[in-house]
């Protein structure tokens, strides 16, 4: 990363990612998928299958919960529906935002960062998620997974993020859970750091090309 003067704070904005970096959203992917599976008349998955497959979008979750399953690839199309449908149900209701999200974000806010949130998740689902926990008003602007033709880890989401914002990605600080989070980071020329709580497809984010890893999201180092 270029050297920045020493006159000009380190950074001007932070993108923040949602599942599993803000709030713990497995109990929804459970209770979602698991109604979804039940009306297609096929078995349940359990929580440690969701906590290592989610993190890649919706499409993704459903299409691999299918094969975990054995059920037919042809069925994607009525079990996206069906999971769509109860997700939007029970949206947060079995979810809860993580120690030291809020106490970070008011942190982030204070030091004049604009904030984003960048999801993988709905954007529709984010943005209800975001009200209904009440961090909706720290963010300036938030993205989804289908905002855009691409969602991370292709860095498009990120770069796209940071001309919504109005700055360059070396004065942008992405914060997230995952190698999606990392790679997509890296890509579009960012300085990242992980939580160590979150989903990482059941690898030790510690293993993971990042800046730094935090116990908790006021813990990031923004000086």
């Amino acid at each position: 990363m270029n050297a920045i003067q020493s006159n000009q704070p380190r950074f001007a904005a932070a993108i923040v990612d949602l599942d599993g970096t803000m709030v713990d959203t497995l109990g929804d992917f459970q209770v979602a998928l698991n109604a979804s599976l039940a009306d297609l008349g096929a078995e349940r998955v359990d929580r440690t299958f969701i906590e290592q497959t989610i993190g890649k979008g919706s499409e993704h979750l459903v299409r691999q919960t299918l094969a975990e399953v054995g059920a037919p690839a042809g069925r994607f199309d009525e079990a996206f529906e069906r999971y769509q449908h109860h997700y939007q149900r029970i949206n947060g209701k079995y979810a809860n935002v993580y120690d030291g999200v809020v106490e970070g974000l008011v942190r982030l806010q204070a030091s004049g960062l604009k904030l984003a949130c960048l999801t993988n998740k709905p954007l529709a689902f984010a943005r209800t998620l975001l009200e209904q926990k009440g961090l909706a008003p720290f963010f300036q602007v938030c993205f989804g997974g289908d905002s855009f033709e691409r969602k991370k880890p292709d860095p498009l989401p990120l770069l796209r993020t940071c001309d919504a914002l109005g700055e360059a990605p070396s004065r942008v600080l992405v914060i997230g859970d995952s190698v999606n989070d990392a790679l997509a980071a890296r890509a579009a020329g960012c300085e990242v750091v992980l939580v160590q709580y979150g989903y990482n497809h059941g690898q030790p984010v510690a293993d993971v090309d990042c800046d730094g890893v935090i116990d908790r999201l006021d813990a990031v180092a923004i000086a």
